[in-house]
This record gives C-alpha cells, sequence and structure tokens, in this order.
C-alpha cells in the first residue's frame, strides 16, 4: 500500500524493537496511529506528504508488529510516558533530534505527552481526535460512556476482555471500525486485513487492553502532575464527532 519511496525497518530502543516504515524528503514528520490501527492507517496520507516530509510511520509498542511487552502492576509498560520515551528514542536513532509530529486517537495521546516530557525535541504537534484524558474521565457522562464503551471494556481486570474479544477478533475489530466510519466502504480491503492480521494475535490484544488500563491509571497520575504544565510547541488539534462536542461545551 505504500509506496517505492517507503521501507520497513526494526528500530530497537532500550530493548523494545519498534517496526517502522519511513521514506520521502524533507523535515522529519513522526505519524503515530490509533486504535486498533497500526501504521497502516497512514497508507493514503503518507504519499501526499513524501514531497514535503521526511517520514517516519511507527507501530506504537503493543500495537502491529512492534513487540509484545510483559505488563506490570501499575501498567506503566504501556503508559503513555514510556510509549512516548520509544518514539523520541527511534526518531533520534535515525538522526533526528527535533521532528514535526502527528497522531490519531491513541497516538495522540502519545504525543501529547511527548509534548510535556520531550518539549525540545518537537517542533510542531498536532493531535487529531482526541480531548484530554484527564478531563474526559473526569467528566463522563451518558454520552460519552456510550460513544466510548470501550474505555470501560478494555480496562477491566485480565483476562476479561482479552478473552471475550479473543473469541471472535475479527468480528469485534470490524464492528469497532465500522462504528467509527460512515461506511466500512471508506476502509481499504487491504488495511484492514492487516489489522486483522495483527489483532488476531493475543499479545496485540492483551497489550491494546493494557494500553486503556494505563490511561485509567499511570496515565492519569502522571496527566495530575502536569495538570499546569503547558505545551510549549505550536500544536494544532483537529477533530470530529464527540470529541469536538466536548471540546465546544468545556472549552
Amino acid at each position: 500500500m505504500f509506496d517505492r519511496r517507503f521501507d520497513t525497518e526494526r528500530v530497537t530502543v532500550d530493548g523494545v524493537a519498534i517496526h517502522l516504515r519511513r521514506g520521502g524528503s524533507g523535515p522529519p514528520l513522526l505519524l503515530l496511529h490509533g486504535y486498533p490501527q497500526s501504521h497502516v492507517m497512514w497508507h493514503r496520507t503518507a504519499p501526499l506528504l513524501a514531497d514535503r516530509f521526511h517520514l517516519v510511520c511507527a507501530d506504537l509498542r503493543g500495537y502491529g508488529d512492534s513487540d509484545k511487552l510483559p505488563t506490570s502492576a501499575d501498567h506503566f509498560p504501556y503508559s503513555k510516558r514510556a510509549m512516548a520515551g520509544d518514539m523520541v528514542g527511534v526518531m533520534a536513532k535515525l538522526g533526528f533530534e527535533r521532528f514535526f509530529v502527528a497522531g490519531h486517537d491513541r497516538g495522540a495521546r502519545v504525543v501529547h505527552r511527548m509534548a510535556l516530557d520531550f518539549p525540545d525535541c518537537l517542533e510542531k504537534a498536532c493531535v487529531m481526535d482526541i480531548a484530554p484524558t484527564h478531563h474526559m474521565y473526569a467528566t463522563v457522562d451518558q454520552r460519552f460512556a456510550s460513544a466510548y464503551y470501550h474505555w470501560f471494556f478494555l480496562i477491566q481486570p485480565y483476562p476479561f476482555p482479552e478473552r471475550m474479544i479473543g473469541a471472535d477478533p475479527e468480528y469485534y475489530l470490524r464492528h469497532k471500525m465500522a462504528a467509527w466510519s460512515r461506511s466500512s466502504a471508506e476502509f481499504d480491503a487491504r488495511a484492514i486485513a492487516e489489522y486483522l492480521r495483527c489483532f488476531r494475535d493475543p499479545q496485540t490484544i492483551h497489550a491494546s487492553c493494557e494500553d486503556y488500563r494505563a490511561a485509567a491509571s499511570i496515565d492519569l497520575r502522571h496527566d495530575e502532575a502536569d495538570i499546569d504544565v503547558k505545551v510549549k510547541c505550536p500544536l494544532w488539534f483537529c477533530g470530529g464527532g464527540t470529541v469536538s462536542f466536548i471540546l465546544r461545551t468545556t472549552y
């Protein structure tokens, strides 16, 4: 799905192997995907940007073909702080000490943490389809819970959600993707096949649950510690649907 300008690599940072695809020419731009996808979600966007940027499209730890790590009681291995550290380390190993970054959904939450923990690394940042996690948990209502039920399902103790999803991962993934689009025809069949290839792996299902468990625990503590810290780099927000409703009615 990516053209010949893009090469596949695995870059290891502190023992964690991150799978990525990169190519193009210009200043470095890191692209981070959401749930339950992988870097493949950028297959239509990347060719449009390749003449302006050197693109790095990476799989977050636990997703795609990146490493699935053992977790811990506090879920730190799947915290956004750990994921942000992965990506800053990857970019440094590729020779980019400063870079542009854009993230969607889970990837956008990694971008937000990256902007707070590694402000000197970012030229500009873009976050798509998120509102601050801390705020969303603190102000949950029926509208939010209905649209984002998976936030509360995936954080249930292991192995309940893993067993439920693992019983029919293809049905679950196709249902989630269809619910987030006007029509399932919006998605390239090759991209869906790639998401399914990765999501059929029980380790991927478990890692993605750990991502959400971290968001409901250690990530909140990190956010509370930085509640008054402002993002220093230029930041662009792009969102729709429920997220835009939350932001319009709150800020």
